[in-house]
């Protein structure tokens, strides 16, 4: 999924404002108190929930014009689209 990166955010701007506001932002969507990891390297973000989702959950690539979103979850294990819903969101408000 394309998310166009108006701001435009760097690799490392995204990184700090997905730590900074992006755990109250899902938590606050879904009443609950998920534990939210990132990682960055270079040009890429992951972002992983331990507590219910094994592994990196979602990369994204920042584009000096887009943010690329992949998911790396599998269905059955939690409600990922809603996950992925917010996320998408939280994107669009930020970099849009």
């Amino acid at each position: 999924m394309s998310i166009n990166n108006v701001q435009p955010l760097s690799a490392q701007d995204l990184f700090d404002l997905l730590k900074a506001e992006f755990p109250p932002y899902i938590n606050d969507q879904l009443r609950s108190n998920l534990a939210v990891e990132f990682a960055h390297v270079a040009d890429i973000v992951n972002i992983s929930f331990p507590e219910i989702i094994d592994g990196n959950a979602y990369t994204i690539i920042v584009g000096e014009d887009n943010l690329e979103l992949t998911d790396h979850t599998i269905e059955g294990t939690y409600d990922t689209e809603l996950l992925e819903q917010h996320l998408v969101e939280f994107l669009t408000l930020k970099a849009g």
